[in-house]
């Protein structure tokens, strides 16, 4: 015979207690990945889940190691952009990317060192930059922004 469900009442708003050591500075981080490979409209394009699959896999190898990973949310979202061209008119384009979006949780992370987040930052966006064929992978954390480039393979 089956054991019985747990049937117990959802919790109230007063059930509600800040977990201790879960209070600490917000570092919240994003990845922009693009999902068109290469510069042109020919390029393939991923779906999100190549980058989610990418990701989990990231962050298996790295929690059966022992080390930390990062957790957060992937979404699709299209990116968009203007440029002047050569000749004086300008361009415009969009492309499709995936946002890997998160937090450093204080009651999981706050032990870390930014230079660490950095460092699973970089490893992990480098990671979807190869799987989905990009050149170029957009990064943020707390308050600051970078650029990682697959350097000399893009023609800016």
């Amino acid at each position: 015979m089956p054991d019985p469900v747990d049937r117990r009442a959802p919790p109230k708003a007063e059930d509600f207690v800040v977990v201790p050591g879960s209070e600490g500075p917000r570092r919240d981080f994003r990845i922009a990945v693009g999902l068109r490979e290469g510069w042109d409209e020919e390029g393939r394009v991923y779906d999100v889940s190549e980058a989610v699959r990418t990701a989990r896999a990231w962050m298996r190898r790295r929690v059966s190691a022992g080390l930390p990973a990062l957790s957060g949310m992937f979404g699709r979202a299209e990116v968009t952009y203007a440029w002047m061209r050569p000749d004086g008119s300008v361009g415009s384009d969009r492309e499709p990317v995936a946002l890997f979006t998160g937090e450093a949780v204080h009651a999981y992370l706050g032990h870390l060192p930014d230079a660490a987040l950095v460092g699973m930052l970089n490893e992990l966006a480098t990671e979807l930059g190869a799987a989905l064929g990009q050149e170029r992978i957009y990064v943020a954390f707390a308050d600051r922004t970078w650029i990682l480039d697959a350097e000399g393979r893009h023609g800016s």
